[in-house]
Parts: C-alpha cells; sequence; structure tokens
C-alpha cells in the first residue's frame, strides 16, 4: 500500500473523531489503562488463530509408558487414514467396511490384555485409550473390535479349556476368524442372569439348542458365534462355539436401526442346532462364569463412552473455530464458551473415572460394581456431551456431513447395551446399601 493511500485513510479516520479531544482524552489515562487500551489495538490487529484441539484436558495419556503411547499414536493414525474418510458413508449405507479388518489386524491389538495365544501382552489401561481412539473415530469400529477382542476372544479365554483356546485364539488375534458373542433375546435382556429362554439340551455327545439371540453384533458375517444357553437338566447357563455353517443355525440382520448403523448386528435363530461336545465351553458351568466375560468388558465399555464423548467434543470445539456469525467466530461467544467448558467438565471427569477404574483392573482390584458405576456416569454424561455438541452446531447438527449426528446417535446404543444405566444403578445401590433393590 502507498504512502499516498495511507495518508487519505488518516484523514478519513481523523475527519470522524475530535482529534483534541481524543489527546486530551488519553492524556488523563494512567500507564495501566494505556497498557490495556494498546493490548487491544494489538489484538485487533493479529488474525485469529485457534489453538490445539485436545480432548484430554488433564494429559492422562502422558502417564503411559513410551511404548504404550506408541501404540495409541498408531491406532490414531489408522482411525483418521483408514476410517474417518469413510465412516459416514458406511454408517449411512449400514454396512461394515470389511476391507479394513487385514489393516486392523496390523496393528497387533486383538486380545490385547491376555496372557499367551499370540497375545501382545498390555495393560487394561491401554486397552482403555485405544478404545478412545477408535469411538473418537468411529464408535461403530469401537463396537466391532469390543465384540471381537473382549466378548468373543473373553469367552474362550475365561470360559474355554486349554485346547479351545489353542485352536481359536492365534487366528482371532489375528483377525482372521471373526467372532460374535450371543446372549441378549428378543424378550430377555436385563433379565438374562436370571433365566434364558435359549435352550440345550445334551444328547450323547452332542447338544441341541433352539432359541433365538437378539442383537448380536458382527453376527452376520462372523466365523463363530459364542452362544449362552439354558441347560433344561439343571437350568444352569453353558457356552457354546458354533460355527457359522452349522446346520440350524441361522443369522438374519437387523434392519433400519437409528444407531451404531455400521456394526452388523442380528437376530440368530436356533433350529434343533447340534453342537458337539467338543465346542462347549469346558470351563462354564453356570451364569457366574459368564459373568467373567461381562465384567472385563464392561469397564471397556465406559471407555468406548468416553471416546464417544471427546469426539464429539472435539469436533464441536472445531467447530467453534471454523464458523462464523456476525463476522467472528463463534467460539468468541460467551454462550458458546460456556457450552464447551461444560462439555469440557463433564469429558475430564469421566476420563478420569475410567482412567482410575483401568488402573484397579490392572491391580486386579476392581469389582464388578466399580464397573458397573463407570458404566452409568460415562454413559449417562456421554449423553449429554454430544447433545451440547450438536447445540453447538445449531441447525447443520442434523446433517451426517458434520458428523456430529453420528455421535448424537450412537451415544444412544452406548447408554443401553452392556448392561442398561437403571440395571447397573441397582448393582451399584445394592453394593452401597445392602439391600437388593432387583424384582
Amino acid at each position: 500500500m502507498s504512502i499516498f493511500s495511507n495518508i487519505k485513510k488518516l484523514s478519513n479516520l481523523f475527519s470522524q473523531i475530535d482529534v483534541s479531544d481524543t489527546i486530551e482524552a488519553l492524556g488523563k489515562l494512567d500507564r495501566t489503562e494505556l497498557y490495556q487500551i494498546m493490548k487491544i489495538i494489538k489484538s485487533k490487529s493479529k488474525p485469529y488463530q485457534a489453538p490445539e484441539i485436545e480432548g484430554d484436558y488433564y494429559q492422562l495419556a502422558r502417564l503411559l509408558t513410551k511404548e504404550e503411547r506408541e501404540k495409541q499414536l498408531e491406532v490414531r493414525e489408522f482411525m483418521n487414514e483408514h476410517v474417518k474418510p469413510i465412516a459416514n458413508e458406511y454408517w449411512n449405507k449400514a454396512q461394515f467396511p470389511m476391507h479394513i479388518i487385514p489393516k486392523m489386524a496390523e496393528l497387533n491389538i486383538a486380545g490385547l490384555t491376555y496372557e499367551g495365544y499370540n497375545s501382545p501382552m498390555g495393560s487394561y489401561l491401554l486397552e482403555g485409550f485405544i478404545t478412545v481412539e477408535m469411538a473418537r473415530v468411529d464408535t461403530s469400529i469401537s463396537t466391532f473390535f469390543g465384540v471381537q477382542s473382549g466378548l468373543a476372544m473373553g469367552s474362550i479365554y475365561f470360559c474355554g479349556s486349554e485346547e479351545q483356546k489353542q485352536k481359536w485364539l492365534p487366528p482371532m488375534q489375528r483377525l482372521e476368524k471373526i467372532g460374535a458373542f450371543g446372549l441378549t433375546e428378543p424378550n430377555v435382556g436385563s433379565a438374562v442372569a436370571g433365566g434364558l429362554e435359549t435352550t440345550c439340551k445334551r444328547e450323547g455327545d452332542k447338544w441341541v439348542l433352539n432359541g433365538q439371540k437378539k442383537w448380536i453384533g458382527n453376527a452376520t458375517f462372523a466365523d463363530l458365534v459364542i452362544i449362552w444357553a439354558r441347560n433344561v437338566e439343571d437350568n444352569e447357563v453353558r457356552g457354546f462355539i458354533v460355527e457359522k455353517d452349522t446346520p440350524g443355525f441361522k443369522a438374519e440382520k437387523q434392519e433400519d436401526k437409528m444407531a451404531l448403523r455400521t456394526v452388523q448386528n442380528a437376530l440368530i435363530t436356533l433350529t434343533d442346532c447340534e453342537v458337539s461336545e467338543e465346542n462347549r465351553l469346558q470351563n462354564c458351568d453356570s451364569f457366574r462364569d459368564t459373568s467373567k466375560v461381562l465384567k472385563a468388558t464392561r469397564a471397556g465399555v465406559a471407555w468406548q463412552a468416553v471416546g464417544c464423548a471427546r469426539g464429539a467434543y472435539e469436533l464441536a470445539l472445531n467447530y467453534s473455530h471454523t464458523r462464523k456469525q456476525f463476522g467472528k467466530p463463534i467460539g468468541s461467544f460467551q454462550l458458546v464458551q460456556d457450552l464447551l467448558v461444560e462439555m469440557l467438565t463433564d469429558l475430564t471427569a469421566i476420563q478420569s473415572m475410567a482412567f482410575h477404574l483401568s488402573k484397579l483392573q490392572d491391580e486386579g482390584r476392581m469389582t464388578d460394581q466399580q464397573a458397573s458405576l463407570a458404566k452409568v456416569a460415562c454413559s449417562r454424561h456421554t449423553r449429554e456431551i454430544v447433545g451440547k455438541a450438536r447445540e453447538i452446531f445449531g441447525g447443520n447438527g442434523i446433517l451426517l456431513e458434520h458428523d456430529i449426528a453420528r455421535f448424537v446417535a450412537d451415544a444412544e446404543a452406548i447408554y443401553t447395551y452392556e448392561g442398561t444405566k437403571e440395571v447397573n444403578s441397582l448393582i451399584v445401590g445394592r453394593d452401597i446399601t445392602g439391600i437388593s433393590a432387583f424384582v
């Protein structure tokens, strides 16, 4: 800009103000007041540069070991490169991106906390951070992985014989064999401990299974499904490894879901389905054994809620940097900042809760009740966080292209599965009062 242009600008400015009055007013200011005015002028002249977006406000990841931190960031890179660009597409189509499974296998993270059987051997804490990295991009992918690594592999690890572990866990760890977990039924959800409708009956060296299972993730393409059934002879629960081509086994995809649409949930029908004694989980004699699996995975669902909440918060924070109204970023508005801080407060609280829960789990001190409390708190606060995030997006929040709508919908599924809020609350309530309120 030429000197003449600058002179013209100054002339226009002076024509709009009384220079002598301005100089007189400035002369009456003390040093502090002059400094504040200069600070305002300088800040107005600088272009806005948004701070780095970071949902881990208390830097909990800093407490991971160097190797754990590297693995966490490796999973983050995988999710950003292979999942984030296609997440909305597959969620909208209600299809699973099968092509990402070999890439996910290269991460070598399935069965992380198990001892032996090709397990890379890691902590529950690292597993929690890995779950967050997945869920903060796509909760459906973290659900797929949780079913495979936690529920399906965990059933064999905690309830299977040594021969069953040797046969199934290594290929499942490499994601060469995909598993599913069949516990919930059309008429039996929260009441599974009280009695399953799916039955099993021994006939010689085989078992005959009859009944239905519902909401079974991965089941439409799984190589094996863990089926839990009630033994008609003693009414105790037994577990079975049912391979996909077993006669009498049928898995039908459940359509028209509003949440976790990428997850392939199935309605399974078992009609005189014959399973060999060899495929019965040899160390499962009652529902107490099934509970060992659920206890180990419930903490993972708490972490999944944290990941979903973190993804929503970071999306909203980024949007507050880029979206402008009245000529400035909406992040400069007081009401928006208040919403963001409310979200961050809840997010930091549930992150810290899940973090300490996994520390207890690594020490072998975590109880069922502690896991239930984390599931209650994390899933409830996640619901609130994603709602506030959508609010920041305004009308754009209901458009899938902005991602946040997917997080709002998926939070509803997290709130309910792996034990509803109400059931987990009663588990904790019984523990702290000594009185069971279950009907």
